[in-house]
């Protein structure tokens, strides 16, 4: 387990250390007692615990003989609450617990403020499952998509070719819908599904026509929605995306809505408050 973490953030652990210019001074580094310290990591809001692999192995980049953390992944996607203190207790030296705790607690802060707020949004969604964007933080894609999965979310596309999204700028470009699609088919990708990001009810009966079965509603009133639920086939798999927020979620949570796609998930998380403590 522990290695597939190493590997995927491998080479981004070089770039936060290197961040953070610890190589300036070789002479603090040589400073820093590697005494062992009991280190306690305290979580003190209301949150869903989410990136506890990327926080362990931020030390264990700095480590010769690495944490073996296996027992604490159990607390994964765990609600605490702040009032009960929750605290999770390891033992590091001292030199590498200092050099890398602020990247260790920027990553699972981050991956717990994403956590805690797609909570929000899957639990008042009921069976209508809750999506992620591409609107992520650059570098941290794969942290904050892991979070919204931890959390009882769900991945839209990690990359621009895990399907293919014709949006307004393809249609505009290409001359129109069917000629977007036309330029996709040609693709010859058997696997790849095609989803049409549509904006109106003339264009949703446009791209049925033309034989697409998955459409992201974008903007679309509750009004509207609901006359696209009518007109909705049985293979059809309806997306809502655009402007939605936990404040208004309620208006899209209708029968024959299949999945709501929000970036506020990730862009607007509220930051929660954890931190680390050492004891000698």
């Amino acid at each position: 387990m522990r290695n597939n973490y190493q590997k995927i953030y491998e080479n981004h652990f070089k770039l936060f250390f290197e961040e953070d210019e610890l190589a300036k001074n070789f002479n603090y580094l040589n400073s820093l007692p590697a005494d062992i310290v009991k280190c306690s990591l305290k979580f003190k809001d209301d949150l869903v615990i989410a990136g506890l692999p990327f926080f362990f192995e931020t030390f264990n980049y700095l480590l010769e003989e690495s944490i073996d953390y296996e027992k604490y992944l159990e607390n994964e996607g765990k609600s605490v609450k702040k009032n009960l203190n929750f605290e999770l207790h390891f033992e590091l030296p001292f030199n590498v617990a200092l050099s890398a705790e602020r990247i260790a607690l920027n990553l699972l802060q981050r991956s717990c403020s994403v956590a805690t707020f797609t909570s929000k949004f899957v639990e008042k969604a009921g069976d209508i499952k809750i999506l992620d964007t591409r609107k992520t933080t650059p570098g941290m894609r794969f942290l904050e998509k892991y979070a919204v999965v931890t959390a009882g979310g769900y991945n839209h596309r990690f990359s621009q070719t895990d399907a293919f999204m014709i949006k307004d700028n393809h249609k505009y470009f290409f001359g129109g819908l069917p000629q977007a699609i036309e330029h996709f088919k040609k693709l010859r990708m058997v696997y790849a599904n095609l989803i049409v990001e549509i904006h109106s009810l003339e264009e949703l009966k446009e791209a049925q026509e033309l034989g697409i079965h998955y459409f992201l509603l974008d903007n679309f009133s509750n009004s509207h929605l609901k006359q696209a639920i009518e007109i909705k086939r049985e293979h059809d798999h309806f997306e809502i995306s655009g402007g939605v927020t936990l404040s208004n979620l309620d208006d899209y949570l209708l029968r024959g809505v299949d999945a709501i796609s929000s970036g506020s998930i990730i862009y607007s998380a509220p930051q929660v408050d954890i931190s680390l403590k050492y004891h000698r």
